[in-house]
């Protein structure tokens, strides 16, 4: 039953202190649940070995309107406290995505926090949300050929010459939406799990989760989307909060359009200033004038699209994927140097580097499988926001998402196709809304200024959703917790130990490589 993650653990594990037990098992914590979901609350969890931590699973309603149908599996790891003595409770965290594991990210954590003060007094617990990693059932939409297949999709296509050539394509582009994507999510997914996989219940979860563990309330770190799952909790059981950090906001009153005009500047932005560090290396693909890189990127991935890149490995490199490579590049500048080298190579006529980047964000292993984190991404993100059926309004956000980020722009021109979510066989569970947290206890967020993928003004618009303390940290990357930034990673810890709010208008800078 444990082999889902004994397999990564014993591979990935790290030395950590073990000891202590679970506290309440079996006995609801907290506030009392409503009585058809009692035998959640109360449920004992059977912890046992992975490597060098604890996990198991947490068992959760399908569906919380019908209690007593399905259950799925939620799966769980845990990295206990070192000091038994001091302990708090536990420390739940989320790495985003959606769609990212959070049994993954407690396994990277749990070094980065050995012999500090949150993993002495902490139980690090992460879990993949319903639907992700290795709980059970997982999203599924597409085989690793379909996807590879996708990822050379309409590849070579010319631009469209005039407005029926457009209307034919974007015809095209939404019927392999239906046809590629929603039919073979709802083949091998079931309506059931992608109409429940929403944050509503996600957080709902993590209530039963707290539960489980002992906690009379809920200690939580989030990043990036994250962030939604903690503040979407903190609207649902305020009361049950002790400490919530919300790093890399995800605005929940947005509008999801302007959202994503939004984020599509801030990538803009961050590509800007990869540009001009890239410059003042000894050897830049884009030039020594960093007004000029737009366009100069632009015309080095334009052979792309005539001719994908054929690979040492049989494989193609598209423009899409070197596209791809450079936006996840933008989210740490710890990142730039290997894209300056990838841009280099492809003007050399090597597009190894640039694919390989490409695999790490579509999640693509040597052995050419792919986690499910994208499927996750995508049916998540289908049931969290309204989606655009209008072809009108689609063409205007595509204008608009163009004249934000112009080095993404690869020559086709706006397209009126709707979004994947437009034909989605479930409703959404969730609205863009101005939360409402009465009684919630002082809680932390954490916005970086040239953040790329959650722009600055999400974490002060949600800081102030939530009147929460607003640290902001100056630098070019996405989220900051955690990370090795020691002016960042104290005032964390000193919240999530002694609720200690860092002092108004605080502020931590992390500078760009040299």
């Amino acid at each position: 039953m444990r082999v889902f993650l004994v397999m990564i653990l014993v591979a990935l594990a790290m030395p950590l202190v073990a000891c202590g037990s679970n506290l309440g098992a079996g006995v609801a914590v907290g506030p009392v649940p409503a009585p058809e979901l009692r035998r959640f609350y109360a449920q004992e969890l059977d912890w046992t070995r992975c490597g060098k931590f604890d996990c198991t699973y947490l068992e959760v309603p399908m569906d919380y309107q019908r209690p007593g149908g399905k259950t799925i599996r939620l799966a769980v790891l845990r990295s206990k406290a070192s000091q038994r003595d001091q302990r708090i409770g536990s420390l739940v965290i989320n790495p985003g995505g959606p769609g990212g594991s959070g049994t993954d990210l407690a396994i990277g954590i749990s070094e980065n926090i050995r012999n500090t003060p949150l993993g002495e007094r902490f139980d690090l617990v992460g879990f993949d949300p319903r639907g992700v990693g290795h709980s059970e059932p997982v999203i599924k939409c597409r085989s690793a050929r379909e996807r590879d297949d996708a990822r050379l999709y309409r590849a070579t296509d010319a631009p469209p010459a005039n407005d029926e050539e457009r209307r034919a394509d974007d015809a095209e582009t939404e019927q392999h939406y239906r046809d590629e994507i929603v039919a073979k999510c709802v083949e091998r997914s079931g309506v059931d799990l992608l109409a429940n996989v929403g944050t509503r219940d996600v957080a709902r979860d993590m209530d039963v989760l707290r539960s489980a563990l002992g906690d009379e309330r809920l200690s939580y770190l989030g990043f990036s989307y994250g962030t939604r799952i903690g503040y979407t909790y903190a609207e649902a059981f305020p009361a049950n909060v002790r400490a919530m950090v919300l790093d890399g906001a995800d605005d929940p009153n947005a509008d999801p359009a302007a959202a994503e005009v939004a984020q599509e500047a801030a990538f803009q932005a961050a590509f800007d200033v990869f540009a001009g560090w890239c410059a003042q290396q000894a050897q830049c693909p884009l030039g020594n004038d960093p007004k000029s890189a737009t366009a100069k990127f632009q015309r080095l991935l334009a052979p792309l699209l005539k001719e994908p890149m054929s690979l040492a490995d049989g494989r193609k490199l598209a423009r899409n994927d070197a596209e791809v490579a450079t936006v996840h590049s933008l989210y740490s500048p710890q990142s730039w140097e290997t894209l300056r080298q990838g841009l280099t190579d492809l003007a050399a006529g090597k597009g190894q580097t640039l694919m390989r980047i490409a695999d790490s964000f579509h999640k693509r292993g040597p052995d050419g499988t792919y986690s499910g984190s994208k499927d996750a991404l995508l049916s998540i993100r289908c049931v969290d926001e309204k989606p655009n059926t209008d072809q009108a309004a689609a063409l205007e956000q595509s204008k608009r998402e163009l004249a934000a980020a112009p080095f993404r722009d690869d020559g086709s021109g706006p397209s009126s196709a709707r979004d994947v979510c437009a034909f989605w066989p479930v409703p959404p569970t969730s609205v863009a809304h101005q939360p409402h947290v009465d009684g919630l206890a002082p809680t932390m967020v954490i916005s970086t200024t040239g953040d790329p993928a959650t722009p600055y003004q999400a974490g002060i618009d949600l800081a102030r959703a939530l009147h929460s303390r607003l640290l902001t940290v100056h630098g070019t990357q996405h989220t900051a917790a955690l990370d090795g930034d020691r002016c960042v990673d104290d005032m964390v810890a000193r919240y999530l130990a002694d609720l200690t709010l860092p002092p108004e208008g605080a502020n931590c800078t992390i500078a760009p490589p040299a």
